[in-house]
């Protein structure tokens, strides 16, 4: 196998400008792509320099929103993003230590949980 890494991951939104504001404005990732394919809007948002992106995918296009769980995202500064997450009005629970490392909880306007991790000394 030559597999690399994943593209995208897929998150099912009911408003896609809705969750573009959140994952550009709360999260501070970047438009990648944001074009209408016939019926179909495409958009690819995503981190700064990360190889894999999401896609804000909406019913039209086969997903129910809110029903991904368990994204994780790596963070270099996870007790100053949870703070200015909850400046932005975002829920977050914890951050917690756990044995795998310090993490939080948080859900998007549609109900997509996502985990916000410390980034680990060795990497993983």
């Amino acid at each position: 196998m030559n597999i690399t890494h994943s593209r995208f991951v897929t998150l099912p939104v009911a408003d896609q400008d809705r969750a573009k504001d959140f994952y550009v404005n709360t999260l501070g990732f970047e438009v990648l792509i944001d074009q209408q394919a016939g019926p179909i809007r495409w958009i690819q948002v995503g981190p700064k320099g990360a190889q894999t992106s999401f896609v804000l995918a909406t019913a039209e296009m086969g997903f129910t929103p809110g029903s991904a769980k368990g994204i994780m995202l790596e963070t270099s500064a996870l007790d100053a993003d949870c703070a200015q997450l909850v400046g932005a009005g975002v829920t977050v629970e914890g951050p917690e230590q756990f044995p795998w490392g310090r993490q939080a909880n948080l859900t998007d306007p549609d109900g997509n949980t996502l985990t916000l991790a410390a980034a680990q000394p060795n990497g993983s």
